[in-house]
C-alpha cells in the first residue's frame, strides 16, 4: 500500500499542518528557529503523512540501472535524489556480532536513531539475525544498506579472510574451481537478499566495498578484474536472480579515487568514497575526486567514516547523500565522536535521522 499526496479539499487539521510544513521546507526558510515549527518539526509531521518536500517535484528523476526495480527501490531512490545537495542523512554501521549496542548508544546520546542502518554479511550464521533486524528496521521507517567483508571463496568466511588473496582471473573463467566456489557463495548471499526482496525491503547494496585499495582480494588484481566482478555480480543478481530491490553502491577507498575503476553509469547508482582521518573536516577533496569521475549523473555518499563530518562545514564542496559511521569504537570512542559533539550533529538542520523520513514504502 502506498501514500498519496493529499489535495486541499476537506483535509483534516493534521493533514493542513502537514501541508504548511511542507511549504515551509520548500521556502528554505527553515534555518530560523524562532518560527513555529522547526524543520525538524515539519520533517516529522510530514514523515508521518508519507510526503517530502514539494520542491522534490523539481528535481529529475533519475533512472536506477535495473530498468525491472520494484516500486519500493524506485520509490526510495526518487527521495535520495530528492533530497541529494540539500540534506545528509544519518548512517550506522552495526557490530557484526556481541553487544550490537551502536543504535541503543545513539539514541540514548541523541534522542534519535540513525535514517540509515548498514549490516554485513560477513558472518553466515547470523544471517537470520541480519534478515530479521533489516526487515523490522524497514518496517519501523528506516532505510537498510548491506556490505559483505567476503572471506577469499577458496579459504573461508571472516574479516581476516576476505584480506588474503585470491586467484580472480581463474575464479572469472567458468569450470574452475575458484570459479565454482565464487559463484557458489555469491548465489547463497544472493538468496538472503532474495528473502528481503520477497518482504519488499529495498536494499542500498554495496559490495567490493574499498576495492581500489589492496587490502582486500577483490582489490588486489587490479581495475580490469575489479570491473569484471562488480559487472558479473550486477547480472548475477539482477538479471538471474531477479534481486529488484537492490540500490547499487559503489565505494572508492579514498587514499586512491582512480576513474580507472569505475564500472559506467549503467552499473552503478550511487556511488561514494570512505577515508578514516582524525578530524570533523568535510571531506571535499575526497568529494571533489569522485565528483570528477561521475559529475552530476549519480548522488555522492559518505561510505564509510570515523568522526563524522561537521554538518555546518557540507555543502556544494562536500555534498554527501549520507555519512556511514562505523561501528563499536568509532561511534562510542570520545576520540572519534565527543557524546556532545554526537548529540549537536544528530539535532543539526542539516543532517535527517529516522523520525525525519517519509514513508516512502509499505510497512507492513
Amino acid at each position: 500500500m502506498y501514500l498519496t499526496l493529499f489535495n486541499n479539499t476537506g483535509e483534516s487539521r493534521a493533514e493542513a499542518i502537514a501541508q504548511i510544513a511542507i511549504r515551509r521546507i520548500s521556502s528554505a526558510q527553515m534555518t530560523d528557529r524562532s518560527i513555529d515549527f522547526t524543520r525538524r518539526e515539519a520533517l516529522a509531521g510530514a514523515a508521518a503523512l508519507g510526503l517530502w518536500p514539494a520542491a522534490a517535484a523539481a528535481t529529475p528523476l533519475k533512472s536506477l540501472t535495473n530498468r525491472a526495480a520494484s516500486r519500493e527501490a524506485r520509490r526510495l531512490y526518487d527521495y535520495l535524489w530528492s533530497i541529494y545537495g540539500r540534506y545528509t542523512l544519518t548512517g550506522q554501521q552495526e557490530s557484526p556480532a556481541g553487544k550490537r549496542d551502536e543504535l541503543d548508544y545513539i539514541q540514548r546520546i541523541t534522542g534519535r536513531l540513525p535514517a540509515i542502518l548498514s549490516l554485513d554479511y560477513i558472518i553466515p550464521e547470523e544471517w537470520d539475525g541480519i534478515y530479521e533486524r533489516a526487515l523490522a528496521w524497514s518496517r519501523a521507517g528506516g532505510i537498510v544498506a548491506l556490505c559483505w567483508h567476503w572471506g577469499a571463496p577458496d579459504i573461508g568466511t571472516g574479516y581476516d579472510n576476505s584480506k588474503k588473496d585470491f586467484d580472480v582471473t581463474a575464479a572469472l573463467q567458468p569450470g574452475t574451481r575458484q570459479n565454482a566456489l565464487m559463484m557458489t557463495q555469491m548465489a547463497e548471499v544472493g538468496q538472503q537478499l532474495a528473502r528481503l526482496r520477497d518482504a519488499r525491503v529495498p536494499v542500498l547494496w554495496r559490495p567490493f566495498h574499498e576495492f581500489s585499495g589492496d587490502w582486500f582480494w577483490w582489490g588486489k588484481h587490479g581495475p580490469e578484474a575489479f570491473k569484471s566482478l562488480w559487472s558479473l555480480m550486477h547480472d548475477q543478481f539482477t538479471r538471474r536472480m531477479r534481486l529488484d530491490n537492490l540500490i547499487w553502491v559503489l565505494g572508492w577507498a579514498g587514499q586512491k579515487v582512480d576513474p580507472a575503476y569505475y564500472p559506467g553509469r549503467n552499473l552503478v547508482d550511487i556511488v561514494g568514497a570512505d577515508l578514516y582521518v582524525d578530524d570533523h573536516g568535510p571531506l571535499d577533496a575526497m568529494f571533489g575526486q569522485v565528483k570528477a569521475i561521475v559529475g552530476d549523473t549519480v548522488p555522492i555518499c559518505l561510505h564509510e567514516n570515523g568522526p563524522i563530518p561537521d554538518p555546518a562545514t557540507l555543502g556544494p564542496n562536500a555534498d554527501w547523500l549520507w555519512f556511514m559511521t562505523w561501528h563499536t569504537r568509532w561511534i562510542e570512542g570520545a576520540d572519534q565522536n565527543p557524546p556532545d559533539l554526537l548529540a549537536r550533529y544528530y539535532a543539526s538542520q542539516r543532517y535527517l535521522t529516522r523520525d525525519e523520513l517519509p514513508r516512502l514504502y509499505s510497512r507492513h
